[in-house]
């Protein structure tokens, strides 16, 4: 019995298929993880989608950005972007209990048995793993309720920058939105650098890697993330960062929690990087 967690697979189908394979994963026995991002630009969301529905308990997935803009594509609050490939989730017959069951998804998956966290993208750095899983919850009780519309048309933005506990309405659950969905780069203090999303060295100062800020709360924590291809495949700062780049032409990763043993394949890539 092992617990597998894989990078963003973006609609990449017959990749995740191929890992599976690699992984000799068994259903019955295993668990997969999935660190968000499951769907949209790839070839195949529809197929990811109802795949990963179906494995049930057997799998856990928590929310990044795209799913997050294809519920607001849905709802009518968002245009689609150039290379968005969800066109076959909307037009799918069972859209309505797809979108359902994406909706009451979690931003935040903690194992006590595994000691270790998983999310999308990044932690502020004052937030722990036991005040970030209370954060998760605010947005993930919004958005699984009958306001999921309010929330869906109204999160987008890069404000506010910086946490306060006295953040409240859409203030706060935006910031908080951002940090499980959006974040790469913050400053010592806090503050968010939404807009810096190139590999580490390209960002502008004083922004670092989220997980490089000496005094983040969550530290002594472990963490496995995706959203950030050009970090690519890290291990460092008790994080586990698994976006490999898949839709880019990079690899597919799995990470076996248990041990922390790394498997992977060449994928060849559905778009060019820069170019989405």
């Amino acid at each position: 019995m092992a617990t597998y967690a894989i990078g963003d697979v973006q609609g990449c189908y017959d990749e995740l298929q191929q890992l599976l394979e690699l992984i000799q994963f068994d259903k019955k026995n295993d668990k997969l993880w999935f660190v968000g991002d499951l769907i949209n630009r790839g070839p195949k969301s529809l197929e990811v989608l109802r795949f990963v529905k179906s494995l049930g308990k057997s799998a856990k997935l928590v929310l990044g950005n795209h799913d997050l803009h294809t519920l607001a594509v849905a709802a009518g609050f968002r245009r689609y972007h150039r290379n968005d490939s969800i066109d076959d989730i909307l037009d799918a017959h069972d859209r309505k209990e797809l979108l359902k069951w994406l909706r009451h998804q979690p931003l935040m998956h903690y194992s006590k048995k595994h000691n270790i966290a998983m999310l999308h993208a990044g932690l502020p750095p004052e937030w722990d793993i036991a005040y970030a899983r209370k954060r998760a919850k605010e947005v993930e009780a919004v958005l699984q309720s009958k306001s999921h519309k309010k929330f869906l048309k109204s999160m987008y933005g890069n404000k506010p920058r910086k946490w306060k506990k006295n953040l409240h309405g859409m203030q706060r659950l935006r910031f908080i939105t951002n940090c499980f969905t959006r974040l790469r780069y913050c400053d010592n203090k806090g503050h968010l650098g939404l807009e810096q999303k190139g590999k580490p060295g390209s960002q502008r100062k004083p922004f670092k890697p989220w997980f490089k800020i000496k005094s983040r709360a969550s530290r002594d924590d472990q963490i496995v993330f995706g959203h950030w291809s050009t970090l690519g495949l890290t291990t460092t700062h008790n994080v586990f960062a698994i976006d490999t780049g898949c839709l880019w032409g990079g690899r597919l990763t799995a990470l076996r929690i248990e041990d922390k043993a790394i498997f992977s394949l060449d994928c060849p890539g559905c778009q060019k990087p820069g170019k989405a």
